[in-house]
């Protein structure tokens, strides 16, 4: 059994007071067909994903956010995995 893997960043709001979290879970060995879970904040952006719909969203999402210009700061950082 492996353990689930966390992805974990925060980003600036606007107000430059406050920040958002963003995290996503890897847990290969989830029982129904989707090992990815997306939480972006709190409330209701959260979302499982398969594998494939996880690399389609990778992929739209890189071509359009890159589109608004260069990365900002806060995410050149190296995204450790962590166990819990």
């Amino acid at each position: 059994m492996t353990a689930p893997t966390f992805y974990r960043l925060r980003a600036p709001n606007p107000d430059g007071a406050s920040s958002t979290a963003v995290s996503v879970r890897v847990d290969p060995d989830r029982p129904d067909p989707y090992p990815v879970y997306l939480a972006v904040g709190g409330g209701r952006r959260r979302m499982h994903l398969t594998p494939d719909e996880a690399w389609a969203l990778w992929r739209c999402l890189s071509e359009a956010v890159a589109s608004l210009g260069d990365p900002p700061d806060h995410i050149r950082t190296r995204v450790t995995p962590d166990r819990r």
